[in-house]
Order: structure tokens, then sequence, then C-alpha cells
């Protein structure tokens, strides 16, 4: 195993592909202001959804995460044009780590995503040319890289998209139920609104993404469909960044494609003037185990947390448990009705919740989960804690998913003010339905 993953190879696609990641880390914070997202999902809020055991973890207060997403973009600057790389890269890291933990109502996959390719982009040489921190130190510059480098990125992508495939293999979706309920809203488009509602294009949609998903990562290593492979990726991620304005990932997604082409071909077309490193030596470093051991840990973890909602009663679609890191992309959609009664025991009084004085109106679609009923309801119990009012918290939530009946999702017996929250197994107090 020694001599596969530390013989030296050319650099040249980490080194091109640190610069288009820079800069589109660097876009996506600055984007965030641009767009309004940090304004709508972590100022205007009063509180936000973490993720549960982060609650600690809160927006800084006025316009300070203003700033917050203007020094991230300022460090992903920095990466692009690999001025104090590691620094950078690791801060960015933290930073963009903070934030994910810190809010779920814009919970995302590719956010996810993101986080893992930050960590995998802090422990990579790839500052090693093209880059201010080589011009400040010329010792920095070299022209090869450990081949673990592409073995980890490969093997990461092939776990992401092939579990993104099999999501997809179940009724809703066979039946083009979610392509067509994710098109409805896309009516207005110009030009392809009135195409986009063709059940013919739901259907394409449909097993074009499963098989999409399933072959582009074999299709890409495999020399005689490469290039067919990389234009119809062009087109997949430019349709979802055109369709569903999912961020950087298209652009991101298309940027991987690096790792697949031989290295001679990305020297030959983009660092010209770098020389080709072509020797087939093994250089491992001391800790040469220890990261080995990294590399196989990390992996089986990858290729585990996407199982773990088999283990977990009830389905997930419903439930959620076990849904999120499981790469469960676009894969349906939920509408809610929710009442939340509370209880004082001490005079009996009864009175209903108006949601609208706590959360924002997506905000509300959290309810829709049951880990966003239980955290809204642990908000309510602390508020009313404070005045010295020990109360009770009754949930009547109806639930559909993917435009079917609704059906009662909380057991409206239950006090939700004591209901506990169970990370790994089931939550009892979740109702269960048998189709």
């Amino acid at each position: 195993m020694k001599n596969i993953l530390f013989k030296r190879v050319d650099n040249s696609p980490l080194i091109l592909f640190r610069i288009i990641f820079g800069f589109l880390i660097a876009a996506e914070a600055w984007g965030a202001i641009a767009t309004g997202w940090i304004k709508r999902t972590l100022i205007e809020p009063e509180f936000t959804f973490s993720f549960i055991g982060f609650d600690f973890l809160q927006p800084l207060p006025g316009d300070w995460m203003y700033a917050y997403y203007i020094i991230m973009g300022l460090t992903g600057l920095f990466v692009m044009i690999g001025y104090k790389y590691r620094l950078n890269i690791i801060l960015y890291t933290v930073m963009w780590t903070a934030v994910y933990l810190m809010q779920k109502t814009s919970y995302n996959n590719h956010y996810y995503l993101l986080i893992l390719l930050l960590i995998f982009m802090s422990i990579v040489p790839a500052h090693r040319y093209k880059s201010v921190d080589v011009k400040l130190n010329p010792k920095l510059k070299c022209h090869h890289m450990p081949n673990w480098v592409i073995i980890f990125i490969i093997a990461q992508l092939w776990i992401v998209y092939t579990y993104a495939s099999v999501a997809k293999i179940y009724p809703d979706w066979l039946d083009a139920t979610v392509p067509k309920l994710l098109m409805q809203g896309k009516s207005h488009f110009y030009l392809v609104g009135e195409l986009l509602q063709q059940s013919w294009i739901h259907y394409s949609i449909a097993y074009f993404g499963i098989l999409f998903d399933l072959l582009i990562v074999p299709a890409l290593l495999w020399k005689k469909t490469r290039n067919l492979a990389f234009f119809i990726s062009v087109f997949f991620h430019l349709f979802n960044s055109f369709i569903f304005h999912i961020g950087i990932f298209p652009y991101m997604s298309l940027a991987f494609t690096l790792f697949f082409y031989p290295k001679e071909f990305i020297n030959r077309k983009f660092l010209k003037s770098k020389p080709f490193y072509d020797k087939a030596d093994v250089v491992a470093p001391n800790y040469h185990k220890s990261l080995t051991g990294f590399i196989i840990i990390w992996l089986c973890i990858q290729f585990a947390l996407p199982l773990r909602h088999w283990f977990i009663e009830g389905d997930v679609l419903w439930t959620e448990e076990g849904h999120r890191m499981s790469w469960r992309m676009m894969l349906r959609t939920k509408s809610s009705s929710t009442l939340i009664k509370i209880v004082n025991p001490d005079n009996n009084k009864t009175f209903y919740v108006q949601k609208k004085d706590y959360l924002t109106k997506k905000q509300q679609r959290m309810l829709a989960k049951p880990d966003g009923v239980w955290q809204f309801c642990q908000r309510l119990k602390e508020e009313y804690q404070s005045k010295g009012d020990d109360i009770e918290i009754y949930v009547r939530s109806r639930v559909s998913v993917n435009g079917k009946p609704y059906k009662p999702l909380i057991d409206p017996k239950q006090n939700m003010a004591q209901a506990k929250w169970d990370y790994f197994f089931h939550n009892d107090w979740v109702l269960l339905h048998k189709d």
C-alpha cells in the first residue's frame, strides 16, 4: 500500500484545483452577502436552529456576521493566490464549519461536502507551486505530490455520487413525482418554464439523475468515456446551477474533473511553464502509517454514515432521522400544519403559540421536521422557565411528504417540554405510519 499511496506524481491537478477552489470559496462567502443570504438566515431570525448539541454557536450580534463573511472571503482569496496558505485554509475551514453547525434552516448537502473538501485541502500540499508562499520562500517549490491525494479525492467523490444515486431509487422518485414537484416552482422561468412542466422532462430528470450519479465517476476514470462524461457533466451541472441556484457546487463539481484527466494533459494545457514531474519514486514520510490510518478511517466513516438510517426505526423520508450527511439530495418536498399548545399547570391557563412571533417564514418550514419541532419547544421552555413558569408543551403537527395526504408527525399526548432527543435511535414521540 505504501508504494501506491506515497508514489510521487505530478501535482498540476492539485495546483490548478487550489486556484479554482480558492476563487469559489471566496465567491461563496461574498455571494452570501450580495444575495442577502446572511440577512435572511443569520441576522433577521430571533434565534437559529443549530445542530443539536451546538446551541452555543449563534450568529454574532448586529451586523457583525457581515464582517465575519468578509474575512472568510479574504481567506478564500488568499487560498487562491497561495498566501499563507495553510493558515488561511484552516481559518476558512473553522469559520465555515461554525456557520454550518450554527444553523440548519438552510441545510444543504453541498455545505457539508464543502467542509470535507476544506479538510482535504488543509492537509494536502496545494501551495507548492504558483503561489505567493513559493515566491516568499522558494524552498517550498516542488512539482510533485503523493499519489494518495488523487486516490483520496476520487474515493470521496465516488462515495458522494454513489449514495446520491442509490437514495433516488424509491417510488416517489422513480415515478417522477419529486421532479414534477420540484419543477412546479420553476414555471415562471423565462423560455424554459413551460417546458419544465412536461411529463417527459420529469421522467428524464429522474432517470438521468440516477444514472449520472451512479456512473459519472467510473466514466471519468475510463479513458474511452472520459471526454463524453466531462461534456455530460458540463450540461448536468450548468442545468442544476440555472434551475436550482445552488451556489458554487456545480462549478466545484466541474473542477473535480481535473483529478481524473492525465496529469500530463493538465500540465500541458494549463501550466505550460511548469516542469512535468515524471519520476516513479516512492517517498513515504515518517508519519506515513498514521496518515494511511487516517485515510482508511476517514473513508470508512464516509462509507458508514449514509447507512445509519437503515438501523433506525421508521422511514427516513418521514422521520428525518439519519437524513443529514447521507447525500440524500433533493429527494422530497414537505409541507406542514403545526399547532403548539402551552399549558401552565399552576394556573391551568392554556394558549397557542403564534409561530410568526418567533420564526421567520423560512424557519417555520423546520416544523415539518421532528428535530425542528423539538428544538423550538426547548426554546419555548427556556423562555418560560426564565420567567419562573414550569410549562407543558403539546404539539399537533400534520405533515405531507411529496404531496401525499397529511399525517400526524408528533404524538399529541407527549409533553414536548420533557421530551428527550435521541441522537442515534428513533425518538418514540415521532409517530410512525405504515403505508
